[in-house]
């Protein structure tokens, strides 16, 4: 890291601490410094900071008006996640569903493909279906770092976890679309000598999009409330901003 934390006592309290850059010259000062000071002077020194801030009468409004450019940062990010997690999703679900609509075929080994292809991505689309988007941004930010020594921004991972979160959620309506459109468009299409992709992108696909863009507006709602779940991997979104503020004026409920 670019910093080290050093605690004040006692040394069990983790929540107190002055960062300084590594190596720097200032920490056996710093710490020659704390050490006349009593437990009990610094739990005051504390309470008197944590007193004279919450006296200074500062109001909602002027929360906003004094941070708006974090405000706005905070709330562009949300979307721009939201927004690109959606589309990128909606092109996950598409590709899945197509692929799990798949038919038989008369040859064994392009049936025992078929069936490997669909128990992966059902199997995908079980795991992220059935896991919180929270415990996924940790396994894959973390996870990537650690076991393939991928050091990647947190944005970036986070148009990547909204996207396949989103992805597998997507397959589920895009399947719910294709087998909404009659029986009968499958039929007419295999008549006229079409193969199933060709089925799918010019007859059935361009009328499902049409029955499942409400359920993908819902899902881009859904993805603005759950980037939230991000600032476990310090992503800016705007619930990060929100309590970055509030940590330094101490007005939670004002500043939420």
């Amino acid at each position: 890291t670019s910093s080290t934390l050093f605690i004040i006592r006692p040394p069990e309290d983790t929540s107190i601490a002055i960062g300084l850059a590594k190596n720097s010259s200032m920490k056996e000062e710093i710490n020659s410094i704390l050490s006349t000071i009593s437990l009990e002077d610094q739990e005051m020194i504390m309470d008197k900071t944590i007193e004279d801030q919450l006296d200074m009468g500062e109001g909602i409004w002027s929360i906003f008006v004094d941070n708006k450019e974090m405000f706005a940062r905070g709330v562009a990010n949300t979307i721009l996640i939201s927004f690109i997690g959606t589309i990128v999703g909606l092109m996950i679900g598409l590709l899945v569903g197509v692929v799990r609509t798949i038919p038989d075929t008369k040859k064994r080994l392009s049936n025992f493909f078929i069936k490997i292809f669909k128990l992966l991505m059902n199997i995908y689309v079980q795991v992220f279906r059935a896991t919180p988007m929270i415990v996924q941004s940790m396994l894959f930010y973390y996870g990537m770092q650690q076991f393939y020594g991928i050091d990647m921004a947190p944005m970036t991972a986070a148009f990547i976890i909204v996207s396949v979160n989103t992805g597998a959620y997507m397959a589920e309506v895009v399947r719910g679309g294709i087998n909404s459109i009659d029986k009968g468009q499958f039929e007419a299409a295999q008549a006229l000598g079409m193969n199933h992709w060709q089925t799918m992108f010019n007859i059935i696909l361009p009328q499902a999009l049409k029955n499942i863009l409400p359920a993908t507006g819902n899902e881009f709602i859904v993805n603005i409330k759950d980037t939230s779940v991000l600032n476990v991997i310090s992503v800016t979104e705007l619930f990060f901003t929100t309590k970055s503020i509030a940590g330094a004026n101490f007005k939670y409920f004002e500043t939420f």
